[in-house]
């Protein structure tokens, strides 16, 4: 009975101690590298273009059908889409150039610097490297929109400023070279390539030049695989390779000037596949009636009349009437036509329906994290951010998206 009793007392001292015990440390998860090909349609990775993509997609898992571009389907509200699981109206890039009542006398554009670099334009959302930052996690930006900017009041521990003029190669070795860091690996890494983008504007989606920014393009996927692998860390790190959206074929002739029958009745805030249109004060009825009648290739809504499966129009960014092309035509206003020439050979061009076939974008994922041949079959952009989240550990905001089924192991 004694010796009972003592191992008793031995066993409850033991779990005691147990219950006590501070938790084991838990192993670092790997580096999570996030990587846009802007313009990046999954057609474009075949074994000759993209050997390296094809690889990638045949070891981890794919969106066969593509991954679907919020609305509208341009590069920064998708990039920031990407980054906050938060759809354009929601994350506040409502378009590539838009205003805002309270940030008056600015017009936000691409080209420029001030605009993109400053936080009320941004923090409506807030995008995982400021989460993971807050989180105690170092981050790494090499380019991405919006991260220049201090959003929320904090930046990546490293990020670059945009300049387009630095090459594919060198982006890479760039963010190889922060990898190197002796005070260790960060949790999160970005990565942006412009060119694909840029030559599917410039010549089409199916041009040979498209083609050689492919194979570009690709090359910079294998020069990061070959600097992770001299750097012990071939297959240790979580790679997610996206585009924003994807590109369409806008052939000679086929712009439509929205205000030709009554210049000067509405203000164009911006063009393009996608328009936005401010109503000028006084003569609101007579925009009204110069846009939401019927066009040929081209539909315009007042912003609260937009359709719902489109996920805008709320944000007091969006302009009183938006209008979306018909996918291979091109929104413009008289001014503006006025002062372009008129195209010689056909282009491309984004910013259409989100559920175009020709919208959809590329999304790759492969890594320790990642379950090889999983295939996401309905995929929203919007949906990258819990996966990420996932992957570097930390606790996601409520967002749109949700996490892909099956991707990760």
């Amino acid at each position: 009975m004694q010796m009972r009793l003592i191992v008793g007392v031995v066993l409850t001292l033991i779990l005691a101690a147990c219950a006590h015990a501070p938790d084991a440390p838990q192993a670092p998860r790997p580096l999570t590298i996030l990587v846009s090909i802007d313009g990046f349609r999954p057609d474009y990775v075949t074994p000759e273009d993209a050997p390296n993509l094809a690889r990638m997609a045949e070891q981890g898992a794919t969106a066969p059908k593509g991954m679907r571009p919020s609305y509208p389907s341009l590069t920064f509200p998708n990039h920031y889409a990407l980054v906050t699981g938060l759809r354009p109206d929601r994350n506040g890039i409502v378009s590539n150039t838009m205003e805002d009542a309270d940030i008056s006398g600015v017009t936000f554009k691409l080209s420029d610097r001030d605009a993109v670099t400053d936080r009320r334009w941004w923090d409506q959302a807030e995008p995982l490297w400021v989460t993971a930052e807050k989180a105690g996690l170092k981050t790494a930006t090499m380019f991405w929109p919006g991260s220049e900017a201090d959003i929320q009041g904090v930046r990546p521990s490293r990020y670059a400023t945009f300049d387009q003029k630095i090459s594919s190669a060198d982006r890479v070795d760039t963010l190889l070279g922060w990898l190197d860091d002796p005070a260790g690996l960060p949790a999160f890494a970005t990565l942006y390539f412009d060119i694909v983008d840029t030559a599917g504007h410039w010549y089409g989606p199916r041009a040979e030049e498209t083609r050689a920014s492919v194979r570009e393009a690709d090359a910079a996927i294998g020069r990061l695989l070959e600097g992770l692998k001299a750097r012990g860390l071939e297959g240790k790190v979580n790679i997610v390779v996206v585009a924003d959206h994807g590109m369409a074929a806008v052939p000679v002739g086929q712009t439509i000037i929205a205000d030709a029958e009554d210049p000067g009745a509405v203000r164009m805030v911006t063009g393009g596949a996608s328009g936005g249109f401010a109503l000028i004060p006084g003569e609101e009825a007579r925009g009204e009636a110069l846009l939401l009648k019927p066009h040929d290739h081209m539909t315009c809504w007042r912003k609260a009349d937009i359709p719902a499966r489109l996920h805008y129009g709320r944000n007091p960014r969006v302009p009183a009437i938006v209008c979306m092309a018909e996918v291979g035509w091109y929104i413009s206003n008289a001014e503006m036509a006025a002062k372009r020439k008129p195209a010689t050979r056909t282009t491309g061009a984004h910013g259409y329906d989100s559920f175009a076939p020709d919208m959809a974008a590329l999304f790759i994922a492969v890594g320790p994290s990642v379950r090889k041949g999983a295939a996401v079959q309905d995929m929203d952009n919007v949906d990258v951010y819990p996966l990420l989240a996932r992957m570097i550990g930390v606790t996601p905001k409520a967002v749109d998206g949700r996490l892909p089924t099956g991707v990760l192991k």
